[in-house]
């Protein structure tokens, strides 16, 4: 056996290369053996492979370049990959692949151990956050959207609900002097699953009981049958995750599509309850902008200033374990061909690019901005001041901040 042969077959152990289609695996083989790749060369190469099909991009077969050098030739590979990242992801002539075309999934009921409000998941010292708490009733989501983190903690495919979950919620310890802001569509989507175990029930008689709770579902769907059948407590906020149908379409799959989310959020209100609009994640791709400004202009037109509680603004953060995952997954996704620079320890898009996102957003709302509370979800402390012109110095003057328009645009008492 070649001598190198040993150290090639070290280097594929515990990467994607069995992932890789068998003339890939050949190609790569065959440039290792040739070029003497070192164990990390070799493991780069192999993640660029899986992100080229990933991306409906050329295959590392054909961008391969052609040198006697070793140094070289990697060197350019990574030239010809990162300027694949550079450039704005295109969605024309983009095919999905082995992406779900209905929901699959088993439900799962059980007690679960421990139970009561966390804080958001993604909160960090290094970002304005607004100390969201968190209440979950399900975990995992039926949805497929292909940036979702909620896959790397969960298992995709079993839907758990916690058979306790309203005895618990009942028995939930608040103070009553303090007014608290609750989701429940971190782990799950809030609306999808509507009744099923009498979450909804639960959740409607919690928000009754508990006047100085804000509770906000929020969802991607459009089962707000619930919400029409019932007596909404005013203290229910109903919010939704919206996005351009280009990503709708190629990222968010399973999820209802944008005139469905938007036509959900009509009834909603029209019955009286607050909406409100994330616009998280924001994607970069060829012409982002100007379809973006579509849906903001739609909102405008379709929702009045006093019907509408909040609207934020976020885009694609990953950490390693989440990109780890997706080029796993054997379907295809523009969403890691992002340019990834350093954001607080994670990876997201350069700030040049954030900054253009997040102005163009929050003017294209401005004829809300004295009657609508706008934030940004998960950005550094910074990014407010390029973003909005303003910034809050600590995370608690924040959630005042939010908590003091939210309560007044529902016409409850601050109590904080």
């Amino acid at each position: 056996m070649n001598i190198y042969e040993d150290k090639f077959q070290a280097s594929i152990k515990n990467t994607l290369f069995y992932k890789l289609s068998p003339s890939e695996q050949e190609f790569i083989s065959s440039k290792a053996h040739l070029h003497r790749f070192s164990h990390q060369e070799i493991k780069q190469i192999i993640d660029i492979a899986r992100d080229l099909e990933m991306w409906n991009e050329k295959s590392i077969i054909e961008i391969f370049p052609e040198h006697s050098q070793k140094k070289v030739v990697f060197s350019r590979l990574k030239k010809a990959y990162e300027e694949l990242r550079s450039k704005p992801n295109s969605y024309n002539g983009f095919e999905l692949k082995n992406q779900r075309d209905e929901q699959k999934f088993t439900f799962k009921t059980e007690a679960k151990d421990g139970f009561g409000l966390g804080l958001c998941p993604v909160a960090s010292e290094k970002t304005r956050c607004c100390n969201l708490l968190t209440l979950d009733a399900v975990e995992s989501c039926g949805f497929d959207c292909s940036y979702c983190s909620i896959q790397s903690f969960y298992n995709q495919n079993t839907i758990t609900f916690d058979s306790d979950f309203a005895t618990k919620l009942k028995n939930l310890k608040l103070e009553k002097n303090r007014t608290y802001h609750i989701g429940t569509g971190q782990a799950s989507d809030s609306l999808m699953w509507g009744n099923r175990e009498g979450i909804l029930d639960a959740l409607f008689l919690f928000a009754r009981q508990n006047p100085n709770v804000i509770l906000e579902f929020k969802t991607k769907s459009d089962n707000i049958k619930y919400f029409l059948e019932n007596e909404v407590p005013k203290n229910i906020l109903c919010t939704w995750s919206l996005n351009t149908q280009t990503i709708i379409e190629n990222e968010e799959h399973l999820t209802a599509s944008l005139s469905k989310r938007i036509g959900a959020a009509r009834r909603v209100a029209d019955k009286g309850v607050k909406v409100g609009f994330h616009f998280h994640p924001i994607v970069e791709y060829d012409n982002y902008l100007n379809e973006y400004e579509e849906v903001y202009s739609r909102l405008i037109k379709e929702f009045k200033a006093d019907e509408v509680a909040l609207v934020s603004f976020g885009t694609l953060t990953f950490i390693k374990p989440v990109i780890k995952q997706l080029r796993e997954r054997d379907f295809r996704s523009k969403i890691t061909q992002m340019p990834l620079e350093d954001a607080s320890g994670k990876s997201s898009y350069p700030t040049a690019t954030k900054v253009e996102m997040f102005i163009h957003a929050y003017e294209s709302f401005t004829p809300w901005h004295k009657e609508v509370f706008f934030y940004l979800c998960m950005e550094e402390h910074e990014m407010w001041s390029k973003a909005f012109g303003y910034q809050y110095s600590t995370n608690n003057d924040f959630e005042r901040a939010m908590l003091g328009a939210y309560t007044k645009k529902l016409e409850m008492e601050f109590l904080i």
